[in-house]
């Protein structure tokens, strides 16, 4: 007869081992596998009930004050949902938490701040400087787990915020503030806090070099929204990006910039599409959620006689490389044996695919020192065969760009508009020789009679249809 297996269980998360060690495998904390069989779950023969009976589809939702933060949300915040506000240090989560605040105040809303990074003076003080004072507005210490919970329950907000989740910790569980162990505690207690009490938590989160959140991000799969609130502490733009969204669509944008008196909603058409006036410069039209914005892309091409280097900030370094390929494939400018720099306006943050042709538009220009015609923008994926490819949202950015002024588009073949949406004008291009005639025309006289290199003829410009937006 074989003998009887001891079980063993880590206390801290309740994942099972098959034998006894001294960090568990599962959540990384110490001193926690010991004998017996994981806890009880609470809830057990709980009947279940049918989805119709879950109450109207839309609740109400909770308005902050901004739009855009709103927007990102999905249109407010779901009581009961747990929202993660992710960014680096210094960049105004706590700002813009403590404004939003003050705005769902306004609207009769109780707020609960757990602040584990300022004492109860420094966040006044903040507040007096940003000229909020809201008695709907409470404040508890958030260094504790077992306080900042028993407050909520105690005073029942409609809302609590937690700045930072990497301040505050259980001190029944090993591990320091911020590690993986003790995130996911505190993690786990508050979400069931929102979902048993129905109060909508929002989680601050700091971000490190990497961009991961606590470690190896281990918050993203147990709240419902996250954010992530980024940009340039020089220039004072901020861009709030909403990811995951249970509630709502995902990829929402907003601005803000910040000042004197705390963050306010922006317009960055005036900051992120100046007109690319000047040579190396073209104007995209990105894709943000379901709306659109017009960017201005930025390109430098030096002359160099040793190994060209390729630098790109705000852009993808490899898809820039395969642009200025592709571009050095179908003109004849030279691009290949130059050194290439590309940049964002604004220090965007820019991945969208559909702003390829205006990268490659840039570096056109760049290299033949000529601008782009005057009032154009430029949409659509550039493949490495040179073609010119649909994006998504189309409508959208040709709208977009007729709103910021633009005159021309460049846009893939069957570009489908709607309406009248100003005087814009659609030049159809299939290839990315067509859509950078205008500056080959510049290269005319540079190597040759007509400029042509490697078999490639100087392009006749492409006729401007207009199809009346």
């Amino acid at each position: 007869m074989g003998r009887a297996r001891t079980q063993l269980t880590c206390t801290a998360c309740g994942s099972p081992a098959s034998q006894w060690a001294g960090r568990c495998p599962a959540c990384e904390a110490w001193g926690t596998i010991e004998e017996g069989p994981p806890p009880a779950r609470p809830g057990a023969g709980v009947a279940p009930v049918a989805l119709t009976n879950g109450g109207p589809p839309d609740a109400a939702r909770l308005r902050t004050g901004f739009g855009g933060l709103d927007r990102v949300l999905g249109g407010g915040l779901v009581p009961g949902s747990v929202v993660l506000l992710a960014g680096e240090p210094g960049v105004g989560k706590s700002t813009l938490l403590l404004q939003a605040m003050s705005g769902l105040a306004r609207a009769g809303h109780a707020c609960l701040l757990a602040s584990g990074e300022e004492t109860h003076a420094q966040v006044a003080a903040r507040a007096a400087r940003l000229g909020l004072s809201h008695d709907s507005v409470t404040y508890v210490p958030g260094r504790e787990l077992d306080g900042v919970v028993g407050a909520a329950r105690g005073a029942r907000p409609e809302v609590v915020v937690v700045d930072s989740i990497q301040s505050i910790r259980d001190p029944d569980h090993t591990g320091l503030p911020g590690g993986t162990a003790q995130v996911r505690v505190c993690a786990d207690a508050l979400v069931g806090l929102a979902k048993q009490e129905g109060i909508a938590v929002v989680l601050a989160g700091q971000v490190t070099k990497d961009g991961d959140l606590a470690g190896p991000r281990t918050l993203e799969h147990a709240v419902d929204v996250v954010c992530s609130f980024e940009g340039d502490p020089r220039t004072g733009l901020r861009l709030l990006a909403g990811g995951k969204n249970r509630f709502g669509p995902e990829g929402e944008l907003a601005w803000f910039e910040m000042g004197a008196d705390g963050l306010h909603e922006a317009d960055p058409s005036a900051l992120l599409a100046p007109g690319a006036r000047e040579a190396g410069a073209a104007t995209a039209i990105l894709s943000a959620g379901r709306r659109a914005l017009a960017v201005e892309i930025q390109a430098l091409g030096v002359t160099t006689t040793g190994p060209p280097r390729r630098h790109a900030s705000g852009l993808d370094p490899r898809r820039f490389g395969l642009v200025a390929a592709v571009v050095d494939r179908a003109t004849d400018l030279g691009v290949g044996r130059m050194e290439l720099y590309g940049a964002s306006a604004g220090g965007l943050r820019i991945t969208d695919p559909g702003t390829d042709l205006a990268v490659a538009a840039a570096l056109a220009s760049s290299a033949s020192n000529r601008p782009p015609p005057p009032g154009s923008a430029f949409i659509g994926e550039v493949s490495l065969t040179g073609a010119v490819r649909s994006v998504p949202n189309l409508p959208a950015r040709v709208a977009a760009a007729a709103t910021a002024g633009i005159e021309v588009v460049y846009a893939p073949p069957g570009t489908p508009v709607r309406g009248r949406s100003g005087g814009a004008r659609i030049v159809p291009v299939a290839t990315v020789a067509e859509a950078l005639a205008w500056a080959r025309v510049k290269a005319k006289g540079r190597d040759g009679a007509n400029g042509a290199q490697g078999g490639f003829a100087a392009v006749a410009p492409v006729e401007i249809q207009e199809k009346g937006l």
